[in-house]
């Protein structure tokens, strides 16, 4: 197979996953802006050969050497979470926020046990993106007058067992069973005056790989009804064809106005934390 005949290849899921992860260490290391990082990796779950996926990356260190888009196809992998246990240390055992704020996010190792404690600030722990020091890691929380987050992926098991005087802790999300191979995540420690938040969330990629196999799929159904269609007779098949269309375009709408709303959200609330920070930052003189 020549060269020209390459970009015209189909691109698999693990191919659009490769160069998302290449989109994410340069954002991580200020390559690229949040703009430009949710533009790329938009057009990169929108790509269907690899023409298309090749140039996202070109303007990248180490595109080339590191051959984003393999064109020797990988085995599948047995299982997501296994890849994310890696053993070792952790790349970061605790976090403070004394009138303050801190944040764990992105790409970063868990060890068995983290401690952070808040007084007068707050602080998130985001764990969607995370790898794990082991099966079972403990998120230890103290937060006084303040306040900490725990973000998890959806399939992990979470435990939590905090102890709340005049506070609290987040138990909604405990009870769900966790995926096979899954880290299992106990929350525990202490708040007064205070709470510790437990929520579970996709990052956006994920949202976004799934908005666009949502929409691949209505393509496909309408592709579908239209043959039918073609196939039969008469002036009913097209009415009751038409109605599906209609049907699945406002049951779209409705899901995408709800999933909108919730990242609008979720973005106002990000903002405000940040803010927040920084007021608290320069107020204490930076610390």
């Amino acid at each position: 197979m020549t060269d020209d005949e390459l970009p015209e290849l189909r691109a698999s899921d693990a191919d659009r996953e490769r160069v998302s992860e290449q989109l994410r260490d340069a954002l991580a290391e200020g390559r690229l802006d949040m703009e430009e990082f949710e533009e790329r990796l938009e057009a990169t779950y929108k790509a269907r050969t690899y023409g298309e996926l090749a140039p996202i990356t070109r303007d990248l260190p180490g595109s080339a050497a590191a051959a984003p888009v393999s064109m020797v196809k990988q085995p599948a992998e047995t299982g997501s979470w296994a890849g994310r246990i890696v053993g070792g240390e952790g790349s970061s055992a605790w976090a403070v926020a004394i009138m303050s704020g801190f944040e764990r996010k992105g790409r970063w190792t868990v060890p068995r046990r983290f401690n952070s404690f808040a007084f007068w600030g707050g602080g998130e722990i985001d764990l969607r993106e995370a790898n794990f020091a082991d099966r079972e890691v403990v998120i230890n929380c103290v937060a006084i007058m303040g306040g900490v987050n725990v973000v998890v992926p959806p399939g992990v098991e979470v435990v939590v067992r905090g102890i709340g005087i005049m506070g609290g802790f987040d138990h909604r999300e405990e009870g769900q069973p966790g995926e096979p191979g899954a880290p299992r995540v106990i929350v525990t420690g202490f708040a007064f005056w205070g709470g510790v938040g437990v929520e579970r969330k996709l990052t956006r990629a994920e949202r976004l790989r799934i908005k666009e196999e949502r929409r691949q799929d209505k393509l496909e159904r309408k592709a579908a009804r239209k043959e039918l269609q073609g196939s039969g007779s008469g002036s009913d098949g097209n009415g009751l064809g038409e109605m599906f269309d209609a049907l699945d375009e406002a049951r779209d709408l409705i899901r995408e106005r709800h999933e909108d709303r919730r990242e609008r959200h979720e973005e106002r609330r990000e903002r405000h934390r940040e803010r927040r920070e920084e007021r608290h930052r320069r107020r204490n003189g930076g610390y």
